[in-house]
């Protein structure tokens, strides 16, 4: 189609063309999440996480280059280089504020940060307390194995009393940590425990905690088997420990119902936190709060309205205008 312009001249109008659609994913696969062969010792309980975190993102199938796997330091910290997919492997205890970092940045993204007792409940104590009590959007997978063994075998945080180790040869003095308990009173809004030998456990745990908004918290019991072995059997139906997993209310008004535990109950939770070792698994706590990511999108969206949506760049020239 022609057009005249107001000095004689014709111009030729070129039809747009369609944005092409995108072409269909390829079905996330094992095979294309998989990154490396671990390197953990035989038989530890890590392996059956890793395994079961493969099966959760094959089975949701979520955008593969929306897929963050993060970690500090120990043997279970090596689960980025397991996973293709974005991640990074950081310093000894400060992977939650990397995980936030990454979280607020970017909400479009599925952020899933692995670590250890000693990295999250040591060293990386404080940080786990204010990401939960920000309730900042992430799934955090922590797997305790009651000692360091990384650096081959010393007391970690939650080692009990007795527990004989190459800073403790004569035993542990230390009152452990509760990890429920510590996250319950830090403000963590989904707070579960598992068992690495229970995978079916796992996957569903897993899943549910992703599902959350908010700070999401798993303790899974995985077996050092080289440096304090069989120290979760009691828990392992198949080396004759009980595996009693939490009845949740299904508010169904049965007599049987007033007997199973309220997940959103404070106080119920620390009861049954306080159980003797190795206590019940699944969901000890849940509750619907902001997240700081949500409370941040309300602050930033409200503040560009005020500005009149100016860009980056505006803003700047304009504090620069106000230096003159």
């Amino acid at each position: 189609m022609n057009e005249s312009k107001p000095n004689g001249e014709t111009a030729t109008a070129v039809a747009t063309a369609a944005p092409a659609s995108e072409p269909p994913r390829e079905k996330l696969t094992k095979k294309a999440i998989t990154a490396d062969l671990p390197t953990w010792c035989p038989g530890c309980g890590d392996f059956a996480v890793l395994a079961s975190f493969y099966k959760v993102l094959e089975k949701r199938q979520l955008e593969h280059e929306k897929i963050v796997t993060l970690a500090g330091i120990g043997c279970s910290s090596r689960f980025p280089y397991f996973v293709n997919g974005h991640g990074a492997h950081y310093i000894h205890g400060r992977a939650v504020p990397l995980a936030s970092g990454i979280s607020l940045a970017r909400p479009d993204l599925h952020v899933f940060l692995f670590g250890g007792d000693g990295d999250g409940f040591s060293i990386g104590g404080n940080h786990l307390d204010h990401g939960a009590r920000k309730n900042i959007n992430m799934t955090y997978f922590i797997m305790d194995n009651f000692v360091y063994g990384l650096t081959k075998k010393q007391t970690s945080p939650t080692s009990p009393i007795g527990f004989k180790s190459k800073t403790d040869p004569t035993g542990a003095i230390d009152q452990p940590v509760n990890p429920m308990k510590k996250l319950i009173s830090a403000g963590a809004t989904f707070i579960a425990r598992t068992h690495a030998a229970n995978v079916t456990h796992m996957i569903q745990l897993i899943e549910r905690a992703m599902d959350h908004q908010g700070f999401s918290v798993i303790e899974c019991l995985s077996e050092c088997v080289e440096f304090f072995p069989d120290v979760f059997d009691p828990a392992n139906p198949k080396k004759g420990g009980s595996f009693e997993v939490i009845q949740e209310k299904k508010w169904d008004n049965t007599p049987e119902d007033e007997l199973r535990h309220d997940v959103t109950d404070e106080l119920a939770a620390y009861k049954l936190a306080s159980l003797p070792f190795p206590g019940v698994f699944g969901v000890f706590y849940e509750t619907d709060r902001p997240t700081k990511n949500s409370l941040e999108k309300k602050w930033i969206e409200n503040t560009r309205e005020k500005t009149g949506n100016a860009s980056d760049l505006e803003l700047l020239q304009k504090t620069f205008d106000k230096m003159k």
